[in-house]
């Protein structure tokens, strides 16, 4: 039996001596390769905080002490460390163990937000709280990437914590020198140049220990340097950005060195007041393949990158060819250059593309001050992560009309990262936005056609959004109803019985639908929208010539396109009945897009059986308002 098998829960791994402890890293990290290979997942970020994490739970007790790990993406070997080994295997497996903190699974799970640059804020609060419940003894530690440290959330947190001197807060900064991307700007030069200069307390021993043995000159020139020892610092050690804060600083620390990791954070927690734990680690630390791995090592595996074939691929090399014909096109994204397909347009336009870390609220507001400086600025960023900056998106670009287009990846639903990922609320959040144009591309050709629409609008902002994996293959339209695309028509012989209009790729699953619906003797016209903000209104006079009307997207049903639709048919009178099939408005579990989909109702069998029975219904009542007054109805 092996070390980490014997591992039940933090109490165990206390019980270990310093060369069990070497050797339970390196089995942790073949479990981590051995699983994430096969299962896929987050492995470089792991790889990096294996001594890291077993020091955390030697040093702390969980889950009295409460630990907030910042996106959770780095809490496999935590999982590993409190009773899950067994189920280790399931994974982002549906059913088995999420790929982020998880409450439902272990009562040492406390956050699962998978989002950046929170944790800070929610141990400030969590310090606070225990402060005033009268429980001193607890320590909430937080520990943060410094990626996620360039966060603006990071630092207001930060701007709050120096202030509540005596909250017994530990912060550890991870920094391994990446995010998602290269850590990007002012804050990544100070972390890098912590890492090549001596440490200042060096200097500071040697002035205290050697001047005041100095006869006369000694007591005052030492006490002239203590009151420049401010300015010691900021020549010797940046750190001095921390500590003006009023935070106690610690390190740097090699994060891979257990015992050293041990005895930093026992000083931190034995401080009593805010402590930051600068501790260096290496992505891919002891599996080569990471380490050597030049783009992320290995933060995703498989590889997160735009692929051939893959909706971002599509779109990143529509976007590059768009650059080459227009030069006012610039690129922006919030850490995600290479998973969203921009790394084209990058290289062959490195003065036009800007990274700006994990910050999409700026990324946003700076996407305006682009457009309003002449340009067209395309923002690239995952669907889910664009909640966060909704108010830049509302006040400061459509506020002032100005032509910025979003490209969300991962729309709708994207499988094995579970609830936070999912890209179900953008279609429902940004219907609320005035001026702006929503575009559901539901296949390749279309997220060329789109996207090349929604640069050349240039009142107002505007949306492209498509889901994560393989695009699939094209379908061409039979007609058009005014912008719209017509898919299908009911075969000969069928009435129009039903209007299905589907957003997207959900579109696609309307052919699906039609057909299955045929068999039965319900025909069926199947629209595309292609753009389901703003509702075209060719569907009115459409929808009259119908008995029902469907509509089928990869949102949430609350607010969605079906909602417009909806709402547009009762402004213009329209009585034909409309149903609306989207995603339940819940967290959805992680699984497969395919699984979350067939849990959800969307698959085509599924809205075929719902879509039959209420036409059924519809006959029937249709039938009982034509029986004459008093005859009963055969």
């Amino acid at each position: 039996m092996t070390l980490l098998e014997c591992i039940n829960g933090p109490e165990d791994l206390k019980q270990l001596n310093q060369d069990q402890l070497t050797c339970l890293a390196g089995e942790i990290r073949d479990v981590l390769v051995e699983t994430v290979t096969k299962t896929g997942g987050h492995l470089g970020p792991n790889l990096g905080v294996v001594e890291l994490t077993i020091a955390v739970h030697r040093v702390f007790d969980s889950p009295r002490d409460k630990i907030v790990w910042d996106t959770g993406h780095q809490a496999y070997v935590h999982k590993l460390l409190t009773g899950r080994f067994a189920q280790f295997g399931t994974l982002r497996q549906r059913g088995g163990l999420t790929g982020y903190p998880s409450r439902a699974e272990s009562e040492h799970d406390l956050v699962e937000n998978s989002h950046a640059s929170t944790s800070l804020s929610y141990a400030d609060g969590l310090a606070k709280a225990y402060k005033l419940r009268g429980e001193p003894d607890r320590t909430v530690v937080a520990v943060i990437g410094d990626g996620a440290l360039t966060g603006g959330m990071a630092w207001e947190a930060l701007n709050n914590i120096a202030a509540a001197k005596d909250s017994r807060l530990v912060m550890i900064v991870n920094d391994n020198g990446w995010s998602y991307q290269p850590t990007i700007g002012g804050l990544a030069e100070h972390l890098a140049a912590i890492r090549v200069n001596p440490r200042y307390e060096h200097v500071l021993d040697y002035i205290k220990t050697t001047l005041p043995r100095a006869p006369l000159v000694g007591p005052p020139l030492y006490g002239t340097l203590h009151r420049v020892k401010k300015g010691i610092k900021d020549v010797i050690q940046p750190q001095v950005m921390f500590e003006d804060l009023g935070i106690k600083y610690v390190g740097p620390i090699d994060g891979h060195d257990e015992r050293l990791m041990e005895t930093a954070l026992r000083h931190a927690r034995d401080f009593g007041g805010p402590v930051i734990v600068h501790v260096i680690t290496k992505k891919g630390f002891g599996y080569p393949a990471a380490e050597q791995n030049e783009i992320d090592c290995l933060h995703q595996f498989p590889a997160a990158g735009a692929q051939p074939g893959t909706w971002s691929r599509v779109f990143g090399d529509e976007l590059l060819a768009i650059g080459a014909r227009r030069s006012d096109v610039v690129a922006i994204t919030a850490a995600m250059l290479h998973p969203t397909g921009l790394a084209y347009f990058a290289d062959a336009y490195p003065d036009r593309t800007y990274d700006v870390g994990i910050a999409e609220q700026h990324a946003v507001t700076s996407a305006a001050g682009l457009a309003m400086g002449g340009l067209h600025p395309v923002v690239a960023i995952y669907s889910t992560f664009l909640n966060r900056a909704f108010d830049q998106t509302l006040m400061d670009v459509a506020l002032h009309r100005l032509p910025v287009t979003f490209v969300l990846d991962r729309a709708g639903i994207t499988g094995l990262d579970g609830a936070s990922h999912h890209g179900m609320w953008d279609g429902s959040i940004l219907q609320l936005i005035p001026g702006m144009k929503i575009a559901a591309p539901r296949d390749a050709k279309r997220i060329a056609e789109l996207l090349n629409e929604a640069v050349e609008i240039s009142d107002g902002p505007t949306v492209v959004r498509f889901p994560k994996g393989d695009v699939g293959g094209e379908v061409e339209a039979v007609a058009k109803l005014g912008d719209m695309d017509v898919l299908q028509l009911p075969a000969p012989g069928l009435a129009e019985d039903v209007l299905l209009a589907g957003a997207g790729p959900m579109a696609l699953t309307g052919l699906e639908i039609a057909d299955r619906l045929a068999v039965h003797g319900i025909g069926v016209t199947v629209v595309d929208p292609r753009w389901t903000k703003p509702v075209d209104e060719a569907l009115v006079g459409a929808a009259r010539r119908h008995r029902l009307v469907v509509t089928v997207e990869d949102n949430g049903r609350v607010g969605g396109f079906g909602d417009a639709v909806a709402r547009l048919l009762r402004d213009h009178d329209v009585d034909v009945p409309v149903k609306t099939f989207g995603l339940p408005q819940e967290f959805l579990p992680h699984g497969t897009r395919k699984e979350v989909l067939d849990e959800a109702g969307l698959t085509s069998q599924q809205l075929a059986l719902h879509i039959t029975e209420a036409v059924a219904r519809r006959s029937s009542a249709e039938v009982v308002e034509a029986a004459p007054e008093g005859r009963p109805v055969e």
